[in-house]
């Protein structure tokens, strides 16, 4: 396989998420612009609330915040407390930003940092955790897996989403594409599982959101195309025809489901 080519998605995307070319993209691709850049929907936004059982009270942590769109979200209309942490320096300014601006600074509060090496928290001091397609970056999965387990509280619950389960035949030039804008692992299905019983959590349920999935990624790239010569002044051309080579890539993945987006609800006996 020939090296990956590599886009800037992350920088560019937190980076900018206030100027009004990116807030337009986000309502187009969502419905709702909660400052989000994955292929999570809004629907699935409040599903993650109410499967995740959050309340008032609840402390709540985020593996993979970017710019802090969900957790600003939660913290605001639920009123829990959420801890976002994310290795990208871009989306932990955005984030804060984003909290200041909302009065939520004593419910919402992210660090740079980066869970590979470990979750810099106590243990049993979350009610809950969630990460939008962010899992997908970790190699060593279980090992992440196994530092959740530890800070959740027991009977506590997890929500992550994995848009990189294999399901069909992909070529090399499609695996180049869609790791163009990261370092990612592909995983067969039934890895999650197995990996997830490994570290001690028990799978409440999985939920294919493949179709969901392949939809954002073609709005998403019809929304940039629309905003091209602004996105194209402040990205460069070829960055901007990268992203777009991305999501064309994302969506036709998605929407022949070769490649698979599935949700894992669980939670610590």
């Amino acid at each position: 396989m020939r090296r990956v080519s590599s886009v800037d998605l992350y920088n560019t995307s937190y980076g900018h998420s206030a100027l009004e070319a990116y807030r337009q993209v986000r309502l187009e691709t969502y419905g709702e612009d909660f400052g989000q850049t994955s292929w999570t929907t809004s629907e699935e936004y409040r599903e993650i609330a109410r499967a995740l059982e959050l309340r008032r009270e609840s402390n709540v942590l985020e593996i993979g915040c970017g710019a802090g769109g969900c957790a600003t979200y939660f913290a605001e209309t639920i009123g829990c407390r959420v801890a976002g942490l994310d290795v990208n320096c871009e989306g932990i300014a955005a984030a804060n930003a984003l909290a200041k601006t909302k009065g939520l600074g004593d419910r919402a509060s992210f660090r740079e940092h980066d869970v590979s090496k470990g979750i810099p928290f106590e243990p049993a001091v979350f009610d809950a955790i969630f990460s939008n397609d962010a899992f997908c970056h970790f190699v060593d999965r279980l090992a992440l897996l196994g530092e959740c387990l530890r800070v959740l509280k027991q009977g506590g619950r997890m929500i992550f989403s994995d848009a990189l389960v294999i399901t069909g035949a992909i070529t090399n030039e499609e695996f180049v594409a869609r790791s163009s804008i990261g370092r990612y692992l592909f995983v067969p299905p039934g890895e999650n599982e197995r990996l997830l019983a490994k570290a001690g959590f028990k799978l409440l349920r999985s939920d294919d959101t493949t179709a969901a999935a392949a939809a954002i990624a073609e709005r998403w790239s019809d929304a940039r195309a629309r905003q091209k010569s602004v996105l194209v002044a402040i990205e460069g051309e070829a960055n901007f025809e990268g992203l777009q080579r991305f999501l064309q890539c994302v969506h036709a993945l998605t929407a022949e489901k070769r490649l698979s987006r599935c949700l894992y609800l669980t939670t610590k006996p």
